[in-house]
């Protein structure tokens, strides 16, 4: 769906991504190295754009701003364990939401389409709202396209496991179908399927 402001909407894609290009932490797309966020940024918003192609702006700036410079505040700054886990992603949502709040004031978007990126962003009313839940999804998605390969080694395979399943619980049935597309070895295929089995 095309924005109402082109320009406008341009401007705020152009913000988000200087924000997010000053990410110390590099992720290779593509054979490319690139700031993390900013890579992140860019495959979620493809991945919004694939799975409602008549996804509006408001759901595109919220995909461009989903984790705006997520690396100024790292989970080791919150107590281990799963009640400083959950802290810390309510307060990362709260942040990103502000952030991008600040910067779509900043180019001249309404309140009205300000509080929506902003819910999208903080993903309130998953499951109910069709298109948080396609946000949800893309995460997801961009999280197994980028990270999977890594989980394993950071966590131990029975670790890895528990998080692929509570991230396939979280996605709808058209997200979980699109991981078929994503380019995996057979070891991450094989813990992808086990991890589906199981929910």
């Amino acid at each position: 769906m095309a924005p109402k402001d082109p320009d406008r909407f341009a401007a705020a894609v152009a913000a988000i991504d200087r924000a997010n290009a000053d990410d110390p932490n590099r992720l290779v797309v593509g054979g490319v190295e690139r700031p993390k966020e900013l890579a992140h940024a860019e495959l979620m918003t493809a991945w919004v754009q694939r799975l409602d192609p008549d996804a509006d702006e408001t759901q595109l700036l919220a995909a461009r701003a989903h984790h705006l410079r997520r690396w100024e505040v790292p989970r080791a700054d919150y107590p281990e364990g799963r009640a400083g886990y959950l802290r810390w992603r309510t307060d990362l949502k709260a942040r990103h939401a502000r952030q991008v709040g600040e910067i779509l004031v900043g180019v001249g978007y309404p309140q009205a389409s300000v509080e929506r990126v902003q819910e999208i962003v903080r993903k309130e009313h998953l499951r109910t709202d069709p298109a948080v839940q396609v946000h949800e999804d893309a995460l997801c998605l961009t999280f197994l396209e980028t990270q999977l390969s890594d989980l394993g080694a950071q966590l131990g395979p029975d670790k890895a496991l528990a998080v692929l399943t509570k991230t396939l619980a979280k996605m709808s049935p058209a997200g979980r179908e699109q991981i078929a597309h994503l380019q995996l070895t057979p070891g991450e295929r094989a813990l992808v399927d086990r991890a589906g089995s199981t929910t």
